[in-house]
Parts: structure tokens; C-alpha cells; sequence
């Protein structure tokens, strides 16, 4: 049997939908908008949490697993840009591969990237609470310790529901059912500030600077870079919720490339130096004492500690955009998805007044400030980067696909080097999948199973293509 022909492997016809686009978003990002974007998603925990915890499984190998982890998100935002030229719709990988690999493998996607933003807020919002309560203790303030963290997550302390973590989720859902336009001023407000925090620190730590302090470099060999590499790509996520953004970007095609590549530029760069900087000022065995707030082992070690309270208001504003972001990504995924009928019509409807799936923010902020409060998620963070590699080894396979079956289609931007690219995108990110841990995978799989009680209990029956004309059966 043709299974190009049956309902799962249904496909969007891509000129139908150039020929009859209209989105009911507003139109209000540019090419800086939508960088300053790319940056709120990616500069935040990796740069002020996992580099801690890098720098244990690395060593100062760790700037080297962070140039491997930019390098799968370089090929894959390359296979991200051609799409998002050329899509004209909201929902990223997902509506990527509504139009080359079915309606199924759309809704895995789709499903995926709902687990790698909802998951990103909620465990963010935690070293959040952390680096919060850290800048209250500098003006002698302290929340009570049964408010201070989730039951269950800090060993030996009796706490029960983490108050700032489920009140700046709250916060943020607030600030994105106002518009876009409001979100993204007050995001590239808190972006600036947040380069500034880490420019700063920079400038400030290099000329403590031991070389021996890199010496061994590969303490644990390039396993321990690799294993890094893996763990590091969560600091990645989010560069691909700018594609989510298309229907509210002026000029998309050429907006959408720039600002992607700009923004993982940017930020790798920031990376390396930071971790670079870290392991050389202060040995990278140190950091277990500091595991949550690595940065002030750096502080200490090098008598700056009148940066802290700058530090910690750096961290407070990079974990509140990477939360932003990952919501706004989250929202704009899931009124693509029920858009087409595959979930159900609260989560497309738009406010009159804001122009924003209000409902659908609604919900999944008060999902995720819930998560936040009560759940200790520190092993979640994988679980995030499985669900994105997912994505990104899928994407990059679409574009193979869509040269080979519609290679006369309009392309505004195009993937340079195909095939080399798209292969080394899915190359990598199948490496890096594999260097995630046994567990991850099996609630990766029990996940993936909750989707598809969903697809074959609602989505089969309500998909919009079920009886569209733009159905091809390519």
C-alpha cells in the first residue's frame, strides 16, 4: 500500500498556503525585535547555572563542548531558515513538516516542541527562584523556608511549594496576554540590561585569569566533552521559537534568517568566553560547592564580590526572557496545532483586543507556574533537549526531502550546501541524542505515547485537511 495516501501522512500543499495566506496576528517584529528574541531564549540558565555543572562533566573541555552544541544548532538553524523564508505560517518545525512528512510526523513535532517549551518554563523558573532569593538575602530578606522551594528538592529542608518560581511564571503569562508588541519592549529591554550583566562580569573576571587553572584540559576525555555537550544544548533552546514568530514579523523572509543566525552568533560567542573565563579563574572542581550560582565561585575567587548583587539582577532578567520566549514559542505552537484541528479551537482563539491566543497563554502559563511550584524538575532539563534535537533532526531531514519532491518551489532563503548541511545537522543531533541518559529516553517514550492517545482520540477525527483541497498525496 501507498502510504503517501492515507490519512497519517497527509501533507500541507505549500503554494496553497502562500496563495491563500492571511493571519488573524499582528504584524509588529523586526529584524532587531526578533534577534533580541533569539538572544531572551538563549542567554539566561546556560550561561548562570549549567556552566556549573558543564564545567564538573568537562572540565575546561567545557568551551569546547559548547562550541559542538552551537555547532548542531548552527545546521539546524540553517535548515530552520529556509523553511521559515519560505512558510509564511506560525508553529516552527511543526508546520515544516506538515508540508514534506505527514500529518503524524507533524504532530510528533508539534507535541515535542510543546514538551521542550512548557518543560523549558518550568525549570527555568526554578534557578530563577534560586538567583532571586539570593538578591533579596542582599537586603537582609528571606522567604520563608517552607516557600522557598518545591517538596523534596533541596536534600535535608523541609519547603513545599517554590512561591517566586510559580509567581514570575504568573507575572510573564500576564505580560503576554497583553500583545506582542508590549512583550517584545519590555524583552528588549531585559535582553540589553542582561548583556550588559554579562559583559560586565567579562571584562571584570578575564584578568584573573590562572592558565593553569586549564591544565589538563580534557580532564575526562572527550567523553566528558561530549557528555557536556549534551547536557549544554539546553542553553541552545529557544533560537527556534523566533520561526514561531512569522505571522507577527514584517518582511519574514529575509528578517527570520538574519536574526537566527545573528542571535546563535552572538550568544556562542558569549558562551565561550564565559566558560572559558570560569575555568580559568577558578579550578572547575570548585564548582560542586556552587553548583547553582557558579558565577559566584568566580566572584569569590576573584575578591569581586560587589558584582553579586549585579550578578544575581543579570541572572533574575536572562532566566525571565529565556522564560518568555519558551512561552511565547509554546503559545504560538499550539494555536498552529489547533489551527489545523489537531488540538482543540481554544487554543487558536484570538483576543480582539491584544491580537494573542489569550486562552491558550492562559492555560499553559498557569500549567507551567503550577509545574514550577510544586515539582522539583532538575532532571527535566534533558528531557527538554530531547524533545528539541528531536525536532531539529526532523526538520533537517524535511529539507532533504523538499529539494527532492519540490525543488522548483520559491525559496527566499536557501540552505547552503545541501546535502552536507542538513546530514551534519541530523549527524549531530542523533550524537547528541544518543549522549542523553537511559532515563530521559523512557519518559521521552512514555511522552510520546501520551501524544498519541491525543492524535488518534481528537486529532484524526478533527484535522482540518481531512477534508481540505490543499491535501497533496506527494
Amino acid at each position: 500500500m501507498d502510504l503517501s495516501h492515507t490519512r497519517l501522512l497527509r501533507k500541507k500543499d505549500i503554494n496553497a498556503m502562500l496563495a491563500n495566506y492571511h493571519s488573524p496576528l499582528k504584524k509588529e517584529l523586526k529584524t532587531f525585535d526578533l534577534t533580541m528574541l533569539g538572544i531572551g531564549a538563549i542567554i539566561g540558565t546556560g550561561i548562570f547555572v549549567l556552566t556549573g555543572t558543564g564545567a564538573l562533566t568537562a572540565g575546561p573541555g567545557l568551551m569546547i563542548s559548547f562550541v559542538l552544541a552551537a555547532i548542531a544548532c548552527l545546521f539546524a538553524s540553517l535548515c530552520y531558515a529556509e523553511f521559515a523564508a519560505m512558510v509564511p505560517e506560525s508553529g516552527s518545525a511543526y508546520t515544516y513538516a506538515y508540508t514534506t512528512l505527514g500529518e503524524i510526523v507533524a504532530f510528533i513535532i508539534g507535541w515535542n516542541l510543546m514538551l521542550e517549551y512548557l518543560f523549558a518554563v518550568s525549570t527555568v523558573s526554578a534557578g530563577w527562584s534560586g538567583y532571586f532569593q539570593s538578591f533579596l538575602a542582599g537586603f537582609g530578606l528571606k522567604l520563608p523556608t517552607v516557600l522557598s522551594a518545591a517538596a523534596g528538592s533541596v536534600p535535608g529542608v523541609t519547603s513545599y511549594f517554590n512561591l517566586p518560581a510559580f509567581t514570575i511564571i504568573i507575572l510573564i503569562t500576564l505580560l503576554l496576554s497583553l500583545g506582542v508588541k508590549e512583550t517584545k519592549r519590555v524583552n528588549n529591554i531585559m535582553v540589553i540590561i542582561k548583556l550588559a550583566v554579562v559583559l560586565l562580569f567579562i571584562f571584570t573576571a578575564v584578568r584573573f585569569i590562572k592558565p593553569a587553572n586549564w591544565s589538563p584540559l580534557l580532564p575526562f576525555g572527550f567523553k566528558g566533552v561530549f557528555g557536556a555537550a549534551s547536557s549544554v544544548f539546553f542553553a541552545f533552546i529557544g533560537f527556534d521559537a523566533i520561526s514561531s514568530s512569522v505571522e507577527e514579523t514584517l518582511e519574514p523572509s529575509k528578517t527570520l534568517p538574519r536574526s537566527m543566525l545573528l542571535s546563535l552568533g552572538i550568544c556562542t560567542i558569549l558562551y565561550v568566553a564565559v566558560s572559558a573565563i570560569m575555568t580559568g579563574v577558578v579550578p572547575f572542581e570548585t564548582f560542586a560547592k556552587y553548583i547553582d550560582h557558579p558565577i559566584s565561585a568566580v566572584l569569590v575567587y576573584s575578591g569581586q564580590n560587589w558584582m553579586a548583587g549585579i550578578v544575581d539582577l543579570g541572572a533574575i532578567l536572562g532566566m525571565t526572557t529565556v522564560m518568555l520566549v519558551c512561552l511565547y514559542g509554546q503559545t504560538r505552537i499550539s494555536f498552529s496545532m489547533s489551527r489545523d484541528g489537531l488540538l482543540p479551537h481554544i487554543f487558536s482563539d484570538i483576543s480582539a483586543k491584544s491580537g494573542a491566543p489569550l486562552k491558550s497563554t492562559v492555560l499553559f502559563g498557569s500549567i507551567a507556574a503550577i509545574m514550577g511550584g510544586f515539582i522539583p524538575l532538575a532532571d527535566l532539563a534533558e528531557l527538554v533537549n530531547i524533545g528539541t534535537l528531536t525536532a531539529f533532526t526532523l526538520v533537517s531531514f524535511s529539507i532533504l526531502r523538499l529539494r527532492k519532491t519540490q525543488p522548483d518551489l520559491r525559496r527566499p532563503f536557501k540552505t547552503p550546501w545541501v546535502p552536507f548541511v542538513p546530514i551534519m545537522s541530523i549527524i549531530s543531533c542523533v550524537f547528541l541524542l544518543i549522549n542523553l541518559k537511559p532515563v530521559t529516553w523512557i519518559r521521552f517514550v512514555v511522552w510520546l505515547a501520551i501524544g498519541m492517545i491525543v492524535y488518534f482520540g481528537y486529532s484524526v477525527k478533527h484535522s482540518q485537511l481531512k477534508t481540505d483541497s490543499t491535501t497533496t498525496n506527494k
